[in-house]
């Protein structure tokens, strides 16, 4: 026998978790999630870093709002998730330029070597600041959207992939694991699954990509000051930023993938620690740990969120990119906006909707107006 929910989410990383725990208490809420684990694959390799001057204008826009309310519940919280640090971009002036957005400032190169003196000088001539970047207590902020979520009533399940889906009358019938569901909105947060997932529905994918992008943990000679930002070559060819006392690197590569536990190429971390020992008086000496997440994207760079131009009650949250965990809380109150009233920021909606570059407007209130009317039946 199916268990019944207004809403049940597929996926339980950041962007599933900080849903579940928006939508906590506002309407009945089942999170499923294929591993044993919550937060198990991308989300536990992020680089734990919020830029506000990173990523299209409306990716910008959500970044802004995350950082706000995850700053207003942190006066709640015993252990802060966000600490100023700055972000900085090298490299030569008209990349620099290209890349640097209203929310980044030119700094001089004397500005620069102050800012990480471990940088060779002839290395760059330019470079740019966000000084309006944090680090991120990525445990804290999943845990804490745990608690809130089973706090307002949210059942979460994990080691529960969904094996079946298909539409039941006026909702959606899911098996995930050993267990059934029926609800009248399916969430698609399953990351580098998202495309899988839709295909598994009988809905039409949109062609979501995964792509790797590796980063690792070094022991180093000259260890970086404690307030130095987290720099980045603005060809986005790699980036470097302190870590306890050790140096989180990473090749920023962007490569296609197919979903998976993705794990490092061979020489992908060699060769980084080769230029990165050219380019810094670092001194890398030793890899400590090294890992690979999966960051998935739409064609245009942008994440997905809203509900399918053709099927009913599915809705669309992913393709998150590289701006999961800075775009979270924003997208997942912009998602429970339009689950639980069909509506939300107007520019916001257009540009991440999954149907912005197709299906006239009506679709969209009709959709909108079907799940409305399921959830408050």
């Amino acid at each position: 026998m199916s268990a019944t929910y207004d809403v049940v989410i597929v996926g339980g990383g950041i962007a599933g978790l900080s849903l579940a725990s928006t939508l906590a208490g506002k309407c009945s809420v089942a999170l499923v999630e294929a591993e044993q684990t919550l937060a198990y694959h991308t989300s536990a390799r992020s680089a734990r870093q919020l830029i506000p001057s990173y990523g299209p204008p409306v990716v910008q826009e959500l970044t802004v709002r995350t950082l706000e309310l995850i700053a207003a519940q942190d006066a709640e919280r015993p252990e802060p998730v966000l600490t100023p640090r700055g972000f900085m971009l090298i490299g030569d002036d008209a990349t620099v330029r290209a890349e640097a957005s209203g929310h980044m400032q030119r700094i001089t190169h004397a500005e620069a070597m102050e800012l990480c003196p471990v940088l060779v000088p002839d290395s760059f001539s330019a470079a740019g600041l966000d000084t309006g970047s944090f680090a991120c207590n990525a445990p804290v902020l999943l845990e804490d959207h745990r608690r809130r979520a089973e706090a307002g009533g949210v059942e979460i399940i994990t080691g529960a992939r969904v094996h079946s889906a298909q539409r039941l009358g006026s909702g959606w019938e899911l098996g995930a694991g050993q267990e059934g569901f029926q609800a009248a909105v399916v969430v698609n947060a399953a990351g580098a699954w998202a495309d899988e997932l839709a295909v598994l529905s009988g809905v039409e994918k949109l062609g979501l990509q995964p792509y790797r992008r590796t980063a690792a943990i070094v022991d180093v000679g000259h260890p970086l000051p404690a307030d130095c930002p987290m720099v980045a070559a603005a060809d986005e060819s790699f980036y470097f930023r302190p870590d306890d006392g050790q140096v989180l690197i990473s090749p920023s590569e962007h490569v296609p993938s197919g979903p998976g536990d993705a794990r490092p190429y061979p020489g992908d971390i060699e060769r980084l620690v080769e230029r990165l020992n050219t380019i810094t008086t670092l001194g890398i000496r030793d890899v400590r740990k090294a890992w690979t997440g999966l960051r998935t994207e739409a064609a245009d760079g942008v994440p997905v969120v809203g509900f399918d131009a053709e099927a009913s009650g599915f809705f669309w949250l992913a393709g998150q990119g590289g701006y999961g965990f800075q775009t979270s809380s924003g997208i997942a109150e912009l998602a429970a906006g339009l689950i639980l009233a069909g509506q939300g920021p107007g520019a916001s909606v257009t540009a991440v909707s999954p149907m912005r570059d197709a299906s006239p407007a009506s679709r969209t209130v009709e959709a909108l107006a079907a799940t409305r009317w399921s959830i408050r039946r």
